[in-house]
């Protein structure tokens, strides 16, 4: 048994939820596909899938193997690459992890330009509110967005994002708008969960910062869920302006305390390391930096 072939061929079952699915990918017949998968399970001495009739999904011990052969296959397909010609172009399955709402506001619109310029790059965008773990998780790039990137990673900076203090019409008229950044802590306010300052909000004006410590009456680990029940005048959020630029727009949403400003926030692109850096990734950075701009 070929065990690159088998690896491969337990990935797109997995991926694909099912034998028959794997096969049609693979251009090979079901019955190989079951007794490639048998074979590995045996020399593994593990049981990697769940069978029912319905549905084929991996067990806990196949979870983990299927992050690791994810990873092993792409790093064997960039060694493959490596030698020749084709070290030099961007090739191969780009993995990527970024916010929920910057992933659909902002980053979306942009895969179609690079795709078409690099059509050998096959993109796996996953979007996640979680600070995944990047070399665990197989990802090849993940999009950043925080005040200090994690040490342990290589950092690009793409671009910044405004953060804005608001609040519905509605909520102002039932509740007034705060005077100073200290009313704040009277009001009702919507906190990020995974916030890098915890529930003290930062506020820069002519004479300097101040730090309000703030009692969230709602926290959630997504802005738009944050957006909306302020929209619906639950009380005031402190959120990017990729979140809350149409409601801004719109008048659902208006600012508050003018004369402060929040510190914006970087956009950064990060990777686990920078030797040997994959054309793909090279690529797909470079690219972000054109379409974004100077931050």
């Amino acid at each position: 048994m070929d065990t690159i072939d088998a690896m491969r061929v337990f990935v797109a079952v997995v991926e694909r939820n099912g034998f028959s699915a794997a096969a049609d990918a693979l251009n090979l017949s079901t019955a190989a596909v079951t007794r490639q998968i048998a074979a590995l399970e045996k020399r593994l001495s593990a049981r990697l899938l769940n069978r029912t009739t319905r549905r084929v999904s991996p067990t806990s011990t196949g979870a983990t193997y299927y992050q690791r052969c994810v990873q092993l296959l792409n790093e064997f397909d960039e060694l493959e690459a490596s030698v020749g010609a084709q070290a030099l172009q961007p090739a191969g399955r780009l993995r990527i992890n970024a916010p929920v709402s910057y992933g659909i506001s902002r980053l979306a619109a942009l895969l179609p330009g690079y795709s078409a310029r690099y059509p050998q790059v096959e993109l796996d965008l996953s979007l996640s509110d979680r600070l995944v773990d990047m070399v665990e998780e197989g990802f090849d790039l993940a999009i950043r967005i925080t005040r200090q990137p994690s040490p342990s990673l290589i950092a690009r900076r793409l671009s910044q994002a405004r953060i804005i203090l608001c609040a519905a019409p509605s909520y102002l008229a039932r509740r007034g708008e705060p005077a100073t950044p200290q009313a704040l802590a009277e009001h009702d306010c919507l906190a990020y969960s995974y916030s890098d300052t915890g529930d003290a909000w930062t506020l820069q004006g002519q004479h300097g910062d101040v730090s309000i410590p703030v009692v969230p009456r709602m926290r959630a680990n997504n802005g738009e869920v944050l957006r909306e029940a302020a929209i619906a005048g639950m009380g005031i959020i402190a959120q990017p302006d990729f979140i809350i630029d149409v409601a801004l727009a719109s008048g659902q949403l208006v600012p508050i305390l003018r004369d402060w400003t929040v510190p914006p926030i970087g956009i950064h692109a990060v990777y686990a390391s920078r030797s040997h850096l994959a054309p793909k990734v090279r690529s797909f950075i470079d690219y972000l930096v054109e379409c974004l701009g100077p931050a």
